[in-house]
């Protein structure tokens, strides 16, 4: 396969770019991203067959279900990276190898259900969590220990955001090339 289409099927909203400025609105499309994931997701997964769930989104890829554990162990972990910046000054998180959580083999063989179910309380949590936030709290900061990142938590809903389109996109392309 082509390098460019190889990162296209891996990047296909693009990497995520922390904009300059960050304004309400763009906080509250971001925080709508994150309420309506699980339903989204849901949605469009809960059709596939055993067979499609096995499916990588690309060559070398994660398969299909793979991609569901990890979005909800993903954004679990974020979730605790939120109340550890609320709870600590500038804490230093910790990272997760998430190759190798893909790698196990609830991750490889679980029903999708259990995810599915984990994201909507996390994402339930999350959302409520983040719309009570002040602007001084959004203002709060943790270090990502891989390079010595500093992160606002505004910056992360924004991370979390793309992150939640681009899984979904890995997989609704996949469906759209496949014609499921």
């Amino acid at each position: 396969m082509e390098k460019d289409n190889l990162e296209q099927l891996r990047y296909p909203i693009g990497k995520f770019e922390v904009p300059k400025t960050i304004t309400d609105a763009q906080l509250k499309e971001w925080i709508s991203v994150l309420e309506e994931l699980p339903k989204r997701l849901e949605l469009m997964v809960t059709p596939l067959t055993a067979t499609q769930l096995e499916i990588p989104y690309r060559p070398g890829g994660w398969t299909v279900r793979q991609l569901v554990h990890h979005i909800s162990d993903s954004h679990h972990n974020s979730y605790i990276r939120f109340k550890w910046a609320l709870t600590e000054d500038n804490p230093v998180i910790k990272p997760y190898d998430e190759k190798a959580w893909a790698d196990l083999f609830d991750t490889r063989i679980a029903p999708i259900q259990l995810s599915l179910d984990h994201l909507k309380a996390v994402h339930a949590k999350l959302v409520y969590l983040l719309r009570g936030l002040s602007s001084e709290q959004l203002k709060r900061t943790f270090v990502h220990p891989d390079g010595n990142t500093l992160s606002t938590l505004e910056d992360n809903i924004g991370r979390y955001a793309w992150h939640s389109n681009h899984h979904f996109a890995h997989i609704a392309n996949l469906i759209r090339r496949e014609g499921w």
